[in-house]
Parts: C-alpha cells; sequence; structure tokens
C-alpha cells in the first residue's frame, strides 16, 4: 500500500515540476545580440575559450555538453548604468530581449577559430595598453551564460586592469550534474593547459593570473601540473592563481603542489570552514579528509604544511556570506585586490551558478547523486520551489535529470521519506 501511495504521488511532482520549469524566471538565449545599448551603460569585452559543444540555439551559444575541440569566442556585454544595479550582482533579463537600461544583455558574440582568438588578443592589448591577463575557470553548476554574465559583472565592478580571458567548460548547470561535471573538469585539462601556454608564449601578455573558483580549482591544478611535467616547470608569465573555495580533496592537492615544483607560481588559497557546498562535496565523495576550500588553517598538520609550501591564507570563516552555501565568500575580500594587484574590489559574490533553497534540499537528501535520494528530495523541494524563484529556476532540469527512473524507484523513495528531516538534524 505505501509504494502504490508513492506512485500515485509521482505523477503530481511530475506536473508541478513541469509547471515550474515553465515559469523559471531567468529566459534561454540572453547571448543574443541585441542591437544597441544605451548612454551611461557599460562594455566588457572578452576573449572566450571553451571545450563545450555549440548550442542548438545560437542564444545560448554553447551548451553543457562536450565538444569535440577546444573553441574560441569574442563576446561584448553591456551592463546597465552603475545608478540602476548593485555592484556585485548581475541583473538577469526577465525576458528576451533585454532591456540594456536595466540588464545585463549582449552586444556581440561570435565564435573564433584558433588564429583569430590570437588576433583579438594581440588587438585588444594594443588598443588598450593592458598586457596583464586574467583567465577566470568558473565552478560546478554552471551554465555557459552564467560564466559569462558573472565574468563580466566581476571585471566591470572591479575595474580591473586586465584583459579578461574566460576558461569554461562543460557543466550541466544542475546540482544533481555533480558527477557530469567533475568528469568534464577532467576531460578540459589538456585545453586549458593549451590555453595557459599559448597565453604565455604571446609576446604581447607580460603576466598570467588565473582565479579559480570550487571545482575549476581542481581543472587549473592538473592543468598546472602537467605543464611543469611536460615542461619541467610552470610557463613563468603565469605569476599568480588564486584557489577560492576549491573543491579538491587535500591529498590531491598535496600532490599537485608538489609535481609543480619549487619554481611554480605564487599561490593564495581561501577558505571556509563553513562552506556548505564543500560539506555536500565531501559527502558525496565519501573523503575521510576535508575538502582543501574548507580546512581549519591555524590546525595541524595545514598550518606547517601550508607554511612551508609558502602558500598564503585568507581564512574568511568569520565572514558572513552573500550567497546561501556560503561558497563565494573569498570574494569579498580586500586581500584580492593587493594579491591580482588590480583593483578586485569588495563585495562580489561568486556563486556556482544560481542556488537556491529547492537546490540545497536536493543536495542534502541526494548527495547530488543517488536516484532513489533524488526522487525524495524532488519530492519534499517541490512546495519549496514554488515560493523560492531560486528553486524555480533549476527545478525543472533536476527532474529531467532525474528521468525515467522517478517511476521504477518510488517505492524506495518511500523508505527514504524521513531522509530530509534526519538531513536536516530534525528542523
Amino acid at each position: 500500500m505505501r509504494g502504490r501511495s508513492v506512485r500515485g504521488r509521482v505523477p503530481a511532482v511530475i506536473a508541478l515540476a513541469a509547471g515550474l520549469g515553465a515559469c523559471a524566471g531567468t529566459p534561454r538565449g540572453v547571448l543574443a545580440p541585441v542591437a544597441a545599448t544605451v548612454p551611461g551603460a557599460s562594455r566588457v569585452e572578452m576573449l572566450v575559450a571553451t571545450t563545450r559543444k555549440t548550442a542548438a540555439n545560437p542564444g545560448e551559444m554553447y551548451s553543457g555538453d562536450r565538444g569535440p575541440a577546444l573553441s574560441y569566442a569574442d563576446i561584448t556585454v553591456s551592463i546597465p548604468p552603475d545608478s540602476v544595479r548593485r555592484p556585485g550582482t548581475v541583473q538577469w533579463p526577465k525576458e528576451l530581449p533585454g532591456n540594456p537600461a536595466t540588464d545585463f544583455v549582449t552586444l556581440k558574440a561570435e565564435a573564433l577559430d584558433q588564429p583569430e582568438a590570437t588576433d583579438r588578443l594581440r588587438r585588444s592589448a594594443a588598443r588598450t595598453g593592458k598586457r596583464h591577463v586574467l583567465v577566470f575557470v568558473h565552478g560546478f553548476n554552471n551554465r555557459f551564460e552564467d560564466a559569462v554574465y558573472r565574468f563580466a559583472q566581476i571585471v566591470h565592478d572591479t575595474r580591473a586592469e586586465v584583459v579578461p580571458v574566460l576558461f569554461t567548460w562543460p557543466s550541466r548547470g544542475s546540482v544533481l550534474a555533480y558527477g557530469y561535471d567533475r568528469e568534464s573538469t577532467n576531460y578540459s585539462r589538456n585545453a586549458l593547459e593549451a590555453v595557459l601556454r599559448r597565453l604565455s608564449r604571446s609576446p604581447e601578455v607580460s603576466e598570467v593570473t588565473v582565479l579559480a573558483h570550487s571545482m575549476g580549482n581542481w581543472l587549473v591544478l592538473e592543468s598546472l601540473r602537467q605543464m611543469a611535467i611536460r615542461d619541467g616547470r610552470v610557463a613563468q608569465k603565469i605569476r599568480d592563481v588564486v584557489l577560492a573555495a576549491p573543491d579538491v580533496d587535500v591529498d590531491l592537492a598535496r600532490e599537485a603542489f608538489r609535481d609543480m615544483g619549487p619554481s611554480r607560481p605564487r599561490l593564495s588559497l581561501f577558505v571556509s570552514q563553513d562552506d556548505n557546498a564543500l560539506a555536500v562535496s565531501r559527502l558525496v565523495w565519501g573523503s575521510s579528509g576535508a575538502r582543501l576550500g574548507a580546512i581549519d588553517p591555524t590546525s595541524e598538520p595545514y598550518r606547517s604544511e601550508l607554511a612551508r609550501e609558502n602558500i598564503a591564507v585568507l581564512n574568511l570563516t568569520a565572514m558572513k556570506g552573500d550567497d546561501a552555501l556560503n561558497h563565494g565568500k573569498f570574494a569579498g575580500s580586500p586581500q584580492l585586490v593587493a594579491l591580482l594587484g588590480n583593483r578586485l574590489a569588495q563585495g562580489q559574490t561568486i556563486t556556482d551558478s544560481r542556488v537556491g533553497l529547492g537546490d540545497r534540499i536536493v543536495q542534502m537528501t541526494a548527495g547530488a547523486a543517488a536516484t532513489v535520494g533524488t526522487a525524495a528530495g524532488l519530492a519534499v523541494s517541490a512546495p519549496v520551489a514554488v515560493v523560492d524563484p531560486q528553486s524555480r529556476e533549476t527545478y525543472g532540469e533536476h527532474l529531467r535529470s532525474l528521468g525515467e527512473s522517478i517511476g521504477t524507484t518510488a517505492e524506495g523513495a518511500v523508505d527514504l521519506a524521513t531522509a530530509p528531516a534526519r538531513a536536516l538534524g530534525g528542523r
């Protein structure tokens, strides 16, 4: 009887999720260029390198699937006048086309081949006089447009005197795709290594800083480790690497630091012991040790190891986070300004896409992986998604990820009916 009861409720969950997916707040296709911007708006031009597959919808440009080869793009984003927006935020269009007076909109989005990308970098450096390149590598749960608009916001709000280069890897843009995203970082490490090597060999580039967030840290560490093994060292122009909230096993990080050798770039680590996203990651991987971004740098063995490796650490545990998971707190630190040598200002928020309360429940109940647990998480999250716009944004994708298995696992979901309460500590 219990199984039949849950099977009867599953279609209702599916129907509700379908409706929620239809009323998501951010439209797809925001990268379709608009005709013009408005007085007072700002422009951010960036060079993009990606291992994503070209999307069927030109307004999305690239999907979450893995592409057959490294691709490049030239993108210009218009940011609304400062008088109508709060620094550290992205003003997403509510409908298409977006309004440049109030929304982030795209002015140009053109695919490039590798020689064209090289020429684009050269012309940008010559026109602006900037020879310092900032490479941003995003984290887990980011669609292509998420990465583009967030990086544009960072560059604009911080007034960074850099040539912006975004490296974006295939992410499904869903908290239920943790395993796929993780494998996509491994799929992309040769490509990122190639991009960093080309930048370092360019006569127009004097210095490269790499800023990585969350799961993007694993990709960065692996790429730099490979470069050091192939070439005997990391390229000299790569001066600074900022590891922000790294979703990396501590033991694997130790190996990467060692393999990069004594002449590696300056490493800076931003940690927070109350980073809930990294706590979930530790649960998913079944790790007995902490994720690198959640260590206590004042305790052993970390204190001695970090000092020995000459890794600068900023512990942000005491800082109040702006995002629900405390996963992007590092960007509020003024120390980042001095570290990068640019005006990377206070108040920035870098999150793994748009994470809502429903996403947190799914993560807690499912560990972002188990199908049966996901069914339970979706059932519990459905009413939350009604009132939480961030959850509505991704709820439909959670259901699609679950697919046909939801019907076959309904009986198992009943047995996990108390899992959400246990995961939330009875609250």
